[in-house]
């Protein structure tokens, strides 16, 4: 930045060792803490050139997904309102409140498939392997709600900062949520961590007199991977976290099909729960770019979004993906996203619950984290 070179990545990076280091606690090894060193370089040093932190599919494109969700919600609600403006995050957070918005899962699911199955002691992933075992060893991190009545016997809450989210005394890619996509219906995701469960949570926090809280959404990632992925977690964890001696990412030729679903999942409101995002297929990623499987392809399209905005905005200061044109930058990203739809359900978490067996529930409020969090 004081070379004026413009700068964009797809996480808060830390130096080697950070993500296994036995000798630290688990609240220093999480998103929020590395965030939190984001903050205080903003407040030490800000405006100049831009810097764009966490500006991928995930986090990244999904802020900017949330935002053209809500309108489109308070529209169909009916709600008379203005847009607020780029930077008005009080006029989004009230946006928020006003739709009746309780929470958000980036609600994800991945049914890409290789042409064989996966062999032992080997790791496959659409995306980085090294990428998902590291975050999915992080604590399982999610922005926490104002509406939320219960909190998990392991969860904690931070000390200094934003204060707008807590962690779990528990591995992400080990932690299982309830969540809805268009194509699956009902599913299981992983509660892996991720910097726009915090970095959204804190946006659209509603302040009151003297600082308090007012409102603020419940945010998370709910992801469930392509199958061949979810079989090599399963087999490492079995082995007690120990990771598998060979890590592939599958490329466009290994694959044979599949779609990459990843949108917002805005419920609570009058309309019970709201998915919008992108399901760009396999087939159509190949056809958009060579070396790109449906992954790849939404995490670097949100990447060329950024390099956009950013050249057209090159003294914005350090920003995150939420503080960004969000009209802008899917304008630009857009044409590699595939079909972006929005759908509409009445799925809760509390469906057909409780079956054979008694549930710990809170038959009042469906969308309750106690009824969301898988125990």
């Amino acid at each position: 930045r004081k070379l004026g070179v413009l700068y964009v990545d797809t996480v808060v990076e830390p130096w080697l060792g950070f993500y296994f280091d036995e000798k630290a606690d688990n609240a220093s090894r999480t998103n929020y803490a590395l965030r939190e060193t984001v903050r205080t370089e903003i407040a030490k040093n800000p405006g100049g050139t831009t810097a764009i932190s966490c500006c991928g599919a995930n986090p990244g494109m999904v802020s900017w997904f949330v935002k053209q969700a809500l309108v489109n919600l308070a529209t169909d609600l009916g709600l008379d309102f203005s847009e607020p403006a780029q930077h008005d995050r009080e006029g989004w957070a009230r946006l928020m409140k006003k739709a009746g918005v309780k929470g958000i899962h980036i609600a994800e699911r991945d049914t890409q498939r290789t042409k064989k199955p996966k062999p032992m002691n080997v790791f496959w992933n659409t995306w980085s392997v090294e990428g998902f075992i590291s975050e999915g060893l992080q604590p399982a991190e999610l922005g926490w709600g104002t509406h939320e009545t219960w909190m998990p016997k392991n969860a904690k809450k931070h000390k200094n900062g934003s204060k707008a989210a807590i962690f779990l005394e528990q591995p992400g890619a080990n932690t299982r949520v309830r969540t809805w996509c268009p194509t699956s219906g009902p599913q299981y995701g992983f509660l892996v961590t991720h910097n726009e469960a915090i970095s959204i949570a804190d946006f659209f926090t509603l302040h009151g007199k003297k600082g308090k809280v007012q409102y603020r959404p419940t945010c998370h990632y709910a992801y469930h991977p392509c199958n061949d992925a979810v079989l090599s977690l399963h087999e490492m964890f079995g082995a007690t976290g120990k990771a598998q001696p060979v890590h592939h990412v599958l490329d466009e030729n290994e694959l044979v099909d599949g779609v990459d679903e990843l949108g917002v999942l805005l419920y609570g409101h009058a309309k019970n729960a709201y998915w919008y995002g992108s399901q760009l297929s396999l087939a159509e990623a190949r056809k958009l770019a060579p070396y790109q499987n449906a992954t790849g392809m939404q995490v670097t399209s949100a990447v060329l979004a950024g390099m956009v905005w950013a050249l057209e905005n090159p003294e914005a200061g350090i920003v995150e993906a939420d503080e960004m044109d969000y009209k802008r930058c899917l304008d630009v990203q857009s044409p590699y996203l595939g079909p972006v739809r929005s759908y509409y359900t009445d799925w809760t978490p509390l469906d057909n619950r409780p079956g054979l067996f008694p549930e710990d529930l809170d038959t009042k409020d469906p969308w309750q984290f106690r009824n969301i969090l898988v125990r």
